[in-house]
């Protein structure tokens, strides 16, 4: 039988898309430095990929496959280990008894099949595929295989970090040096940052290209803090391989691009968000964690009082209504959510969401995104969920009449809806809705709690100290502390990395809506009036009092509450 490199060659001679003398000269190239012809045909520009693979399938008799196309069964994939399908470019598509579906760029390669069939002691039937798509399935599909790494536990963090960093930058030194085409390095590269950024509880990644450096920062407590400055050099393999993993076009770096991959470390699994936005100098990444594990907190440890969480819970319990959770971006709206919708979580109960994105992907749960390009909005999503008889509705965001219009005569029908806005406080909530378009008496009857919340910082409980605040501070802040109260200021330690503080919890105003307050929003009361009377009469705790009562208790500093609340 001709070899791969003579069959390709007589095609391209036969269509007149190449001349001898120029496939002669690349065959004898391709045999003195290893690399595949194939590929040299397309960097050439002599024939593109998906012609040269339609050219092949019709000259071989052998099918042809888009990846792009095809749901890939892991279980199917990891009959062929990461090495092999690497080395040959294949992988396993499906199984049917005693016979194996493989994608292949060179299915004319009889080591490979040989190979695989002593691995897998059954028949291979190739299919063709095009390189590219090959190596791209295989990123994707071993992505979460290379992070085997388990994350030390606290009392064993800081011992590490010298030992973490020498691994990144011996990383960056063989990828600096690299000669082959091996991507091991770039790959360790983004191990060690992924590990480094879940065992410091960062929630974003942050790369940015600079004039001379890929500048790496993590987003912990809500802060940015500088973690690495990579050689120039390395930005390009590195951006490229987080686009490969997230399923992204590598080839486009003038538009916004949104992706998303998932690792599992041990027992954890972890969602990456990615969002890569056009920049001069390249491209900034930013990957959020979205760890599962914060689904199952619980709304007792979310930072409710003992007082609020009893008027939330019962506002859950509702069958029908709906529940509002307010604040500025970063405040934990969409924990709080999805906290009630894994409580809600069971087989008797049909949950849908409509987001945008969808942040978290939870087993039970029907959860559909946003695609303005197609005309999926907030209001025709919602239209469609509401014929597939919900018994809950989780909207990522009320955004305009028409979303908040749908979500209230949904919550009057039978469905218990759960939702987000943008406002300062609780009360202010009523009057955006209305302020929107929707109908008072819409509002007065569909509400039954609403909730605004801040993210402030904890404590370390390591290395805090206690301090007495001044009396004018105190003056200031209108607090009148027990006699037993001890307040506390950050210092810093190596468990916390010198910042004071370890982790976050929420400040939360819980309102609840009562026939006086009903009263209020059909007559279109002022939002102060509103609050005045929750205040007063409800004993709601405004946001920066119930921040106030949790750093009596020494769980966050008074300066974390006066920088995220606002004077009463």
């Amino acid at each position: 039988m001709s070899s791969f490199k003579e069959r390709i060659s007589t095609v391209l001679l036969s269509r007149q898309i190449a001349t001898k003398e120029q496939l002669d000269r690349l065959i004898a190239e391709s045999s003195r430095n290893g690399r595949g012809f194939a590929r040299m045909l397309i960097e050439r520009k002599i024939i593109s990929e998906a012609t040269l693979t339609e050219l092949l399938s019709k000259e071989f008799a052998i099918p042809m496959i888009s990846l792009a196309k095809y749901r890939l069964d892991p279980v199917v994939a990891k009959l062929i280990p990461e090495r092999l399908a690497r080395q040959y470019n294949l992988i396993a598509l499906s199984r049917f008894g005693e016979r194996l579906v493989v994608a292949m760029a060179d299915p004319l390669n009889i080591f490979a099949i040989d190979d695989l069939k002593a691995l897998t002691q059954v028949a291979i039937d190739p299919v063709l595929c095009t390189e590219t798509e090959i190596r791209r399935a295989i990123e994707q599909l071993y992505a979460s295989q290379t992070l085997t790494t388990g994350l030390p536990d606290a009392a064993e963090e800081t011992a590490g970090q010298g030992e973490d960093d020498l691994t990144m930058d011996t990383a960056v030194a063989l990828l600096l040096n690299e000669t082959g085409e091996t991507e091991a390095p770039v790959i360790r590269i983004i191990n060690r940052m992924v590990i480094e950024s879940m065992r410091r509880h960062a929630s974003d990644i942050h790369l940015e290209p600079g004039k001379d450096a890929l500048r790496v920062r993590y987003r912990i407590d809500g802060r940015l803090v500088e973690a690495h400055r990579l050689p120039k050099a390395v930005q390009s393999a590195l951006l490229t391989r987080l686009k490969i993993m997230s399923g992204l076009d590598i080839t486009e770096w003038r538009l916004p691009q949104d992706g998303r991959f998932k690792v599992r470390l041990d027992e954890r699994e972890v969602d990456f968000r990615v969002s890569v936005l056009p920049m001069a100098g390249g491209g900034k990444v930013v990957l959020r964690l979205l760890d599962q594990a914060n689904l199952s907190v619980g709304l007792d440890h979310l930072g409710f009082l003992p007082e609020s969480i009893e008027q939330f819970k019962a506002a859950v319990k509702r069958p029908y209504g709906m529940i509002l959770v307010t604040g500025p971006t970063g405040s934990g709206k969409s924990t709080t959510l999805y906290s009630i919708l894994n409580q809600l979580n069971q087989p008797t109960k049909n949950l849908l969401t409509i987001e945008d994105p969808v942040e978290y992907q939870v087993e039970g749960i029907i959860q559909m995104q946003v695609n303005v390009e197609v005309g999926l909005t907030f209001a025709s999503g919602l239209r469609a969920i509401l014929r597939q008889s919900p018994d809950v509705i989780m909207i990522g965001e009320i955004r305009d009449f028409e979303t908040a219009d749908i979500a209230m005569k949904a919550s009057l029908t039978g469905q218990l809806v759960l939702s987000t806005l943008h406002t300062n406080d609780a009360p202010s909530a009523v009057t955006r809705l209305i302020d929107m378009g929707v109908e008072p008496f819409l509002v007065a009857s569909s509400v039954n709690l609403i909730q605004a919340q801040r993210l402030v910082r904890k404590l370390c409980t390591k290395c805090r100290e206690p301090f007495d605040p001044s009396p004018a501070l105190l003056e200031r802040l209108s607090l009148h502390p027990a006699k037993d109260a001890t307040f506390f200021k950050a210092v810093g330690c190596r468990f916390c990395t010198n910042t004071g503080y370890r982790g976050r919890m929420g400040i939360i105003e819980t309102f609840q809506v009562d026939d006086r307050v009903r009263e209020l929003i059909v007559s279109r009361a002022q939002s102060w009036e509103i609050k005045d009377h929750a205040i007063k009469e409800l004993g709601m705790t405004p946001l920066r009092q119930d921040g106030l009562k949790k750093a009596e208790r020494g769980v966050t500093t008074l300066e974390e509450v006066i920088a995220v609340t606002s004077d009463e």
